[in-house]
């Protein structure tokens, strides 16, 4: 009786012959690596393809330039960040003081502290030559995110947990520490610098320490 004969090998899959659905996240993933890294204007196309181990042909597949790509980027990762900021605080029946904390913690923790934040410094080191970028951050990222902050800071005005304030001013005011602290980690810090540097939860806790007492209510 003849044994059977051996199953044959699977072939060998290239790198560019794998599923099509993953392609588009290695590509944002591969031009996230490259704008912290090199700026905007710095990123080609072509090495952004080169670094998710695609052709420039698969990469016009999915977008059709470096501008497109880049809001692509920034709407599957930031903008869909704060869509979940947002469902959970909608959904929250926590105090509004314990919502400031929260939202603090987790805009540090899930952008502010992440190479996300690359792309802030990206934009405020090259929006006046690429305002059209500039303008687009603005609408979907810094715009949402601070008025996302300021309903917090109105539901504890509403609710009589917090004194009244300018909410829109007091935004501003309480969001700026965090981004400064973003573009510290991902300039001084890279090189070394930290001797003015704060661990992050360090800053975090006294800056909501800070906030809480600002906005609690005079006594009658």
């Amino acid at each position: 009786m003849t044994s059977p004969e051996p199953a044959p090998a699977p072939p060998h899959v290239p790198r560019w012959e794998r599923r099509k659905e993953s392609r588009p996240a290695e590509l944002l993933d591969a031009a996230l690596d490259l704008f912290v890294e090199r700026g905007y204007a710095a990123t080609r196309l072509d090495d952004i393809a080169t670094r998710a181990g695609v052709s420039k042909g698969t990469l016009y597949l999915y977008f059709a330039n470096k501008e497109d790509l880049f809001k692509a980027l920034v709407r599957e990762n930031i903008v869909r960040l704060l869509d979940q900021f947002r469902a959970e605080i909608d959904d929250s029946d926590a105090p509004a003081s314990e919502l400031v904390g929260a939202f603090l913690h987790s805009w540090w923790r899930d952008f502010g502290g992440t190479r996300l934040a690359g792309l802030c410094k990206l934009i405020m080191s090259e929006a006046g030559n690429f305002p059209e970028v500039a303008r687009f951050f603005h609408d979907e990222v810094i715009r949402p995110n601070d008025e996302l902050f300021g309903s917090i800071l109105a539901r504890g005005i509403a609710s009589g947990e917090f004194r009244a304030i300018d909410a829109q001013t007091a935004t501003h005011l309480w969001i700026s520490p965090l981004v400064m602290k973003s573009l510290w980690t991902y300039s001084f810090d890279l090189c070394g610098l930290d001797s003015a540097s704060v661990d992050p939860e360090r800053m975090l806790d006294t800056h909501v320490e800070l906030i809480l007492a600002a906005l609690r209510p005079e006594p009658r």
